[in-house]
């Protein structure tokens, strides 16, 4: 049976706010108008995830290349019989484990249209590795079944658009408000090929083993967040909320019309400049993902959540007045999280 969550899990779930590395101004912005002085020198809050804390300067391009590399685990039990005490089943006993590498090559490009406007494009390029692991614990075999699957291409590309609604003055928070939207240019799940996992016997077990990885979701999503950034020297707090749509799709005869979980996020931490180049961040991230529905289909018994959580925590170093030097880590805090994750980042503006 085909089982959408582990790629909701992969390719949905939204990496939101990581980091906000200084509190003090690093890259003195350049005045408008007749502003004050405490304003004229924002922080310089760098983004080490998608979300971002200040806006680029109207008329100028920031331009982004990244790598972010993603290593998930995942060990199911099934159990197809009946349980006649607590300790004791009777039935077929399935035990499966998978590995997942996910490495992303990205660009992304901003562009300031005011000064508290701008737009975003993000272009990746997707690597996928797969190990899936069988063994019935119950048919007198002792050899697990082992298949391995891999694929690359250009995955979602997203659009981004953000809008910082109050000026950042020293002492008070501001607040940015930010639409994501992602598209479906990556290979969808439900176009690669797949054969059914055999028993040791010959019968079908089931379950699908994809010959190749996608790279996308197969869904248009929609995701407005609200971004609160609290400068206080030398820290900076920061929080985000964000609501994930994913819109329902028909898949075709195979699948037919299916309903991907929506998820609500919200993330905070705190990063602080330990001088005027080098920072660093600590943060929790926190995703609960929907249950999916299929149309006409009675999908397996699942819980209403998921629950996605990860610690992070985040390197900033500045190159030069326009150029800087983001690194990540996020170690998942729930089962269903990713085992690790590490993103690099080296904004440039012009």
């Amino acid at each position: 049976m085909f089982h959408l969550s582990k790629y909701l899990t992969a390719t949905t779930i939204p990496l939101l706010l990581l980091a906000v590395p200084a509190a003090r101004a690093q890259a003195p912005q350049e005045p408008v108008g007749e502003r004050p002085a405490e304003e004229r020198t924002q922080p310089d809050v760098a983004a080490v995830f998608e979300e971002r804390g200040l806006l680029t300067p109207p008329g100028a391009w920031v331009v982004e290349p990244a790598l972010q590399y993603v290593h998930s685990s995942s060990t199911t039990v099934a159990i197809d019989g009946f349980t006649i005490l607590p300790a004791i089943a009777i039935g077929l006993i399935d035990i499966s484990e998978v590995q997942r590498d996910t490495l992303t090559a990205s660009l992304a490009l901003r562009y300031g249209l005011t000064e508290r406007l701008e737009v975003g494009l993000r272009l990746p390029y997707v690597w996928r590795d797969e190990s899936l692991r069988r063994r019935e614990v119950l048919q007198g075999s002792d050899t697990p079944q082992v298949a391995d699957s891999s694929g690359q291409d250009l995955g979602d590309v997203e659009l981004g658009l953000h809008l910082q609604f109050n000026r950042a003055v020293t002492g008070k928070p501001f607040f940015i408000g930010n639409l994501r939207v992602k598209s479906t240019t990556g290979t969808s799940p439900f176009d690669v090929d797949r054969v059914p996992a055999k028993n040791p016997d010959g019968s079908d077990s089931g379950v699908d083993i994809l010959l190749e990885q996608p790279t996308g979701s197969g869904f248009w999503a929609f995701q407005p967040s609200l971004t609160m950034i609290y400068p206080t020297d030398p820290a900076v707090i920061y929080g985000n909320i964000s609501y994930l749509w994913n819109v329902e799709r028909d898949q075709g005869e195979d699948y037919g019309r299916i309903d991907p979980g929506d998820a609500l996020g919200l993330s905070l931490g705190t990063g602080i400049s330990l001088n005027n180049r080098t920072s660093i961040s600590l943060g929790y991230d926190h995703s609960m993902v929907f249950k999916t529905e299929r149309e006409g289909v009675t999908l397996d018994p699942a819980f209403e959540r998921i629950q996605v959580g990860s610690f992070i925590w985040g390197l900033s170093q500045r190159l030069s007045p326009h150029t800087s030097l983001n690194l990540s880590v996020a170690v998942g805090a729930t089962s269903a999280a990713p085992d690790a994750q590490v993103a690099l980042r080296l904004p440039m503006r012009f």
